[in-house]
């Protein structure tokens, strides 16, 4: 997670800028999602007021953080390389979904944990929220991969009653497996139908907000 020299703690990783709020009439608080280090919050001196370079959510690029103490907010210098947001801007329906993903990053997963293969999705999805596919679909799979990052994998291979792979029609709301259409006929009012959606995954999504005691991010909770 860094080294220590001269009693400074220093970062050196990529990731995406994925919040930015004004701190002072020249100075930025940032949240970066880092490749190897996970969330990082930090300022961003001169944001503000910077003409050129000037940070947006949405930027990759090469991170560096720095502290006195660990404990410290640290301050970033960050370079961006490419705007993963820009070719998003003109599509609504991209703009949400990546809002919805920083968001939630932004809200659930804690500072300074390594989550790589969350990293490598999120760059994923904003390529793919570009591209051809079903905007829906390549969002969906993305929550269903963040639940599992957080610990809440959905198992829809067996039934968790009676272990057969066929005729998986539910999904149990507090263990996350499927459950075929006869071990779930007493439970069916329940019980989630599947397919899995994003009504589903909002719901899981909904129990871990309530777990940490935070609100639902509005750019989550409006779909």
């Amino acid at each position: 997670m860094g080294d220590f020299y001269n009693n400074n703690m220093q970062i050196e990783t990529t990731g995406i800028l994925i919040n930015i709020r004004p701190f002072s009439e020249r100075d930025m608080i940032a949240h970066i999602f880092t490749c190897d280090n996970g969330l990082l919050t930090g300022m961003l001196r001169g944001g503000a007021v910077a003409k050129k370079n000037k940070p947006l959510t949405g930027q990759y690029g090469s991170v560096s953080w720095n502290a006195r103490l660990d404990s410290q907010l640290g301050v970033f210098h960050f370079e961006s390389e490419k705007n993963l947001s820009a070719p998003l801007l003109l599509v609504s329906e991209s703009l949400k979904y990546m809002n919805a993903a920083f968001a939630l990053i932004y809200t659930l997963v804690p500072e300074r944990e390594s989550y790589k293969t969350l990293y490598e999705n999120t760059i994923k999805l904003l390529q793919d929220l570009s591209g051809s596919k079903s905007k829906q679909d390549v969002y969906l799979n993305w929550e269903v991969c963040f639940l599992r990052d957080l610990g809440y994998a959905l198992d829809l291979t067996k039934c968790s009653g009676c272990q057969k792979s066929e005729n998986l029609c539910y999904l149990s709301p507090k263990t996350g497996r499927a459950v075929c259409a006869e071990c779930g006929v007493p439970y069916a009012d329940k019980l989630y139908k599947l397919p899995v959606n994003l009504d589903i995954t909002k719901r899981f999504i909904s129990g871990i907000c309530d777990v940490q005691n935070v609100d639902m991010p509005l750019f989550r909770k409006i779909f």
